[in-house]
Formats: structure tokens, sequence, C-alpha cells
């Protein structure tokens, strides 16, 4: 096997998943052209050297249809020659696909390749390529072994078993939005960001989700989001597959919870060859990539069975990782990652989350890479690890080393 090498990463800003957020009138294929033409050009890079092109995204319907990688492509105008793919492991998909990458580089059969990711969720809604439907209906399979419910359920069951209270969700919430803020202020992200050029001339170049005003007293005043349907339905469901619990508690809110937005980003990967052949600078290392399975309930426990496997395939111990990105996607998921593997504070999402900062679900994973490949090298730290939860029971986590 060869090694897998970061040569660059880049992302757009991310805009609310609205109709009038600064990204909506951006089709998803332009916003992850954005980024493919900014790492050819931040690299002098000729785009017909770059072997494959894949992309994660989730709702692979309207905008988002008819294998929107490939469509990147056409609209970076790119070469013909240069092929995309890709790839729905749910809110996993932008590490997958960068996963995908970095084993195709080591295997040597390809020499350079680019994964990413992109989710305009103003233009194509969450759940949308459901269609409406409850895919265990009609599978008896399914149906009759797994008690499945919403994501939102799931994070609260996770609070309940874990002893993690609203207080503590609200803390941490809080302190994604000043770390968020801290950040922008001080242009930690501007390394990584590509301006994004709307039809009428205007760039965006800022992150449109944070809101610093949203302090603790705010943020505990909020409902929680699942309790109504959750006690209604829900919770009965849950409670098949853990009758020990006795009785959920609902801590989560839009407060506490990922922000619905808009985003894409791209990294370019290579191996010792490509870094020869097209005389690149790698700025990190890949050490590790792996996804795990997990009960289907509790469905979003994924990052510490992840993160464990990636921990003993690198030959590292959890204490060894100088940055951990958790994906917020819960306030109850970083908590209970926290707690689970003993990792200090200090060193989770130091520039704040998804709850600051949203979730772009398809492009989530590379974004975070970005993010800490960013980070570690203003600290000139070693070690990065970036970890998601993903629906219907499973983890992701890859490990990368600053060069």
């Amino acid at each position: 096997m060869k090694n897998a090498y970061i040569v660059d990463a880049v992302r757009t800003p991310r805009g609310k998943g609205k109709k009038r957020g600064t990204l909506a009138s951006v089709h998803p294929q332009d916003l992850s052209a954005a980024t493919l033409k900014s790492l050819a050009e931040r690299n002098n890079l000729k785009p017909e050297t770059v072997e494959e092109v894949v992309l994660g995204c989730v709702s692979q319907v309207d905008d988002q249809a008819a294998c929107i990688a490939r469509y990147a492509v056409m609209a970076a105008l790119w070469p013909n020659a240069v092929p995309g793919y890709t790839v729905n492991r749910f809110c996993g998909s932008g590490l997958q696909a960068i996963n995908n990458v970095a084993n195709h580089v080591a295997s040597g059969a390809m020499d350079l390749g680019v994964g990413g990711g992109v989710e305009s969720m103003s233009r194509v809604k969450m759940g949308a390529d459901m269609g409406g439907r409850d895919f265990t209906v009609g599978n008896p399979t399914i149906a009759d072994h797994y008690h499945l419910v919403p994501q939102g359920i799931s994070a609260d069951l996770i609070a309940t078993i874990h002893n993690i209270s609203r207080e503590e969700a609200d803390r941490f919430a809080e302190s994604s939005q000043k770390k968020a803020d801290n950040a922008i202020k001080n242009g930690y992200f501007k390394n990584s960001i590509v301006p994004v050029k709307l039809a009428d001339g205007t760039i965006v170049t800022d992150e449109e989700n944070p809101r610093i005003e949203s302090d603790y007293a705010f943020l505990s005043g909020l409902g929680a989001v699942f309790k109504t349907i959750g006690e209604k339905e829900l919770d009965a469901i849950a409670l098949k597959q853990y009758p020990e619990v006795g009785k959920i508690n609902h801590i989560h809110t839009l407060g506490n919870s990922s922000g619905i937005v808009d985003g894409a980003a791209s990294v370019l990967i290579a191996n010792d060859d490509g870094l020869k052949k097209y005389g690149l600078k790698p700025r990190a290392k890949i050490l590790a990539t792996v996804a795990t399975g997990e009960e289907p309930t509790i469905m979003l426990t994924g990052p510490v069975s992840a993160s464990q496997k990636a921990l003993k395939m690198a030959g590292l111990e959890a204490k060894d990782i100088d940055l951990w990105e958790i994906n917020e996607a819960f306030a109850s998921v970083v908590l209970y990652v926290k707690k689970s593997l003993n990792i200090p504070e200090e060193k989770i999402n130091v520039n704040g989350g998804s709850i600051a900062l949203g979730h772009p679900l398809g492009a989530t994973g590379a974004i975070l890479t970005n993010t800490v490949l960013d980070e570690l090298e203003r600290r000139q730290a070693r070690y990065g690890l970036i970890t998601l939860c993903i629906g219907g029971g499973m983890g992701i986590a890859t490990i990368i080393e600053r060069i």
C-alpha cells in the first residue's frame, strides 16, 4: 500500500438552508464546481490530471440528482476525461468520499483524486429523497426486528441513558457559538473558504448560520423539539428496544442541534507518485479511514466505535490526538463521545461546530477535514481525528497527521 496525502482542502461558506439564505440561489452543482476550480487554481493543477472526483451527497433528487459529482465536474468546465461518482453514507457522506479517494490512491489504482461533498438544503429539503415513505413499511425483516425512530429521538435516548442533562447540552451549544464567533473574528477559516459569486455579482464569503446572541439564557428557554411527538408516539417505539430506560428525557432543541445550511467542500488527495509527478506539496498524511455499524434504534453512537477502530489502525490512543472534530449533529452525541473516550474539552471542536455553523449533510465530513487541517497548521499540532454519527446506526472516522 502507498501513502495517501492531503494536498489541499477548500470549502464554501455555509448559508442558511432557507429560500432567503445567502447561497439559496446557487445550484449545488455550482457550489461544488467553485471548490473544484479553487483547488486547481491554488495548486497550479491541470484538471485533466485528476483521475476521479468523489462527492458525498445525501438527498440525491431534484437539483442534486443524476450523479452530482459528474455534473459538478462539468459545471467547473473541467475536461470530459475527468470522471466522478457520488456516495451516500448519510451524514458521513463527505468524509466517506475522502476516505474512498484516500483508499484509491493508497491502493495505487490512481495517483491523484478529489474527495468532498455538497448539500443545498435550501433547494433540496432534508428527506426529499425518501418521497414521504417509511422504508420499514412493507419490509417485515426490518419492521419486525428493528425499532426505528427519527434521529432526534435517538439523540434524546443517548442523553437519557448516559445522564446528559439539558443544561449540559445548552452549555455545550453556547460554547459552540462562542468558539465559532472567535474563529470567524480571528480569520481562522479564511485559508479554506472559497468565495461564491451570485448571479447579481454579490460575493459571499461569510458564514451565515452562527448566532452569538444564542447564550445560555436564550438557549435554556427553547422548547424540546421532540418531546410532544415522542411522548405521543415515538418514545414507545424506542422503548421496545430499551425497556430498561423507562422514560426518555427530551433535551434537544433547535438551539442545541445542528443548523440546516447549504455548503460544499473538496479535498485534493495524492500518493507519493502523484506528488512527484505533478510537483505537489502535501499538507497532511491520512493515517486511518474507517466506518462501523451500531444498533439502529439509538443510531448515533457510532463515533465512539469508529474512533476506537481508527485509533487502533493508526497505532494511537485517544490521548495522542491533538484536535477532535466530532460532528455536532446533536449536543448529546458530542458529550457522549467526550465522556466515553475521556477527551479533554479543550481538544474538541475548538472553532465551533455544526450547532453554530450548520450541517450541510453530504458536505460536513469534508468541511470538518478542512477545519481540523487548518487548525493543526495554525497550532503546529500533529494529529487530528474527524468523526461523525450516521443515520441507520453507523459511525465514520478519519485520522490525519500534519506534515
